[in-house]
């Protein structure tokens, strides 16, 4: 269980995932588990790196069957880009450069392929979004007026001026000014710590949204999400939790549980419940409107937990799969499990 939720946290951010198999034991439920997971969080790139060669006499035939497996995994998940490197962690052998050790393998060590590969720079080209975490206001002497609303920019580029609507409310105003760091900037952009002034004295609090005013994020209390279920306990439809999505935390029940992935085979089945470690596809309905982007759209903003009320232990990591209304009258599918 912890492994899936080191692998889920790590690679919510991440562009490439490095999936670490040994020579001895090729491909795994794990290793099928932890690509199915890499692939529905959005990374586009993936090393499986075969480690401890040594212990198999640096055996290309080895090597080979192992690389085939995955392959064969990589092509049910319509994978984009895979390479398989061989490698030796404890001896060194194609971690940084090229080994002797491994003559018949012509390719790049981990290293210089890692380097190799270009990455997402920034969250810039997402419509933005901003998130309020706390509303500030000190009324004091000094700033009897001052109301600031500060956060982590998740997505895109605010600059003073900007139309901006506050959801789920709907009200709408623009940003006076930016502070970073206690000084006035004139634009700030993701991943950035802000605080917002608005020119409006409206009422906005923690887990509002402030986004421009020609974007338009879902303002849903039902969505369906991808969920992986991280607790001892099955999860079952009815079940009360509570939904945190980042600095927002409202009530919500699983209404249905539509469909699980078999790991051995990536096809959705039906079922009726969740098992640990199940991944599996369901329909919440929250006690108050969340403002979401499907996680294709927006990674920052399609992405949440699942929170047990009574002792606050995190039960699932989810992707918002759909959000529209006209969507939930469909009659569901059963459609590849890694399509999102």
């Amino acid at each position: 269980m912890q492994y899936n939720r080191n692998m889920v946290t790590g690679a919510s951010n991440a562009d490439l995932a490095i999936v670490l198999v040994d020579a001895r034991q090729g491909v795994i439920e794990q290793t099928r588990r932890h690509t199915l997971l890499a692939s529905l969080l959005g990374i586009r790139y993936f090393v499986l790196a075969v480690n401890k060669m040594d212990l198999v006499g640096n055996d290309e035939a080895v090597f080979q069957r192992i690389k085939n497996d995955y392959e064969a995994v990589a092509q049910q998940l319509k994978l984009p880009h895979v390479i398989a490197i061989p490698l030796s962690a404890l001896n060194g052998d194609n971690v940084v450069r090229h080994s002797p050790s491994l003559p018949w393998y012509g390719g790049p060590s981990l290293l210089q392929h890692l380097e190799s590969v270009p990455t997402v720079a920034d969250a810039n080209p997402h419509e933005p979004r901003f998130q309020v975490q706390y509303v500030i206001r000190p009324q004091t002497e000094e700033l009897p007026d001052y109301r600031g609303y500060a956060g982590r920019i998740q997505s895109g580029v605010y600059k003073v001026g900007d139309k901006v609507r506050v959801q789920p409310s709907g009200l709408e105003t623009s940003i006076e000014a930016i502070e970073v760091s206690q000084n006035e900037v004139p634009s700030a952009e993701a991943p950035q710590g802000v605080i917002l002034r608005l020119r409006d004295d409206i009422d906005i609090s923690r887990g509002d949204a402030i986004v421009p005013v020609h974007t338009h994020p879902a303002v849903v209390r039902e969505l369906e999400a991808t969920l992986c279920w991280m607790d001892e306990r099955p999860l079952k439809a009815g079940r009360k939790l509570l939904v945190q999505h980042h600095s927002a935390v409202v009530k919500a029940s699983v209404t249905a549980i539509l469909q699980k992935t078999n790991i051995e085979t990536f096809e959705s089945v039906g079922t009726d419940e969740a098992k640990l470690n199940d991944i599996v596809r369901v329909r919440l309905k929250t006690a108050v409107p969340l403002v979401v982007d499907e996680y294709r759209s927006n990674r920052q903003t399609g992405a949440f937990i699942l929170v047990d009320e009574q002792t606050g232990s995190t039960l699932a990591a989810g992707l918002v799969t759909a959000t529209d209304a006209e969507y939930f009258t469909q009659e569901m599918a059963v459609e590849p499990a890694f399509s999102i």
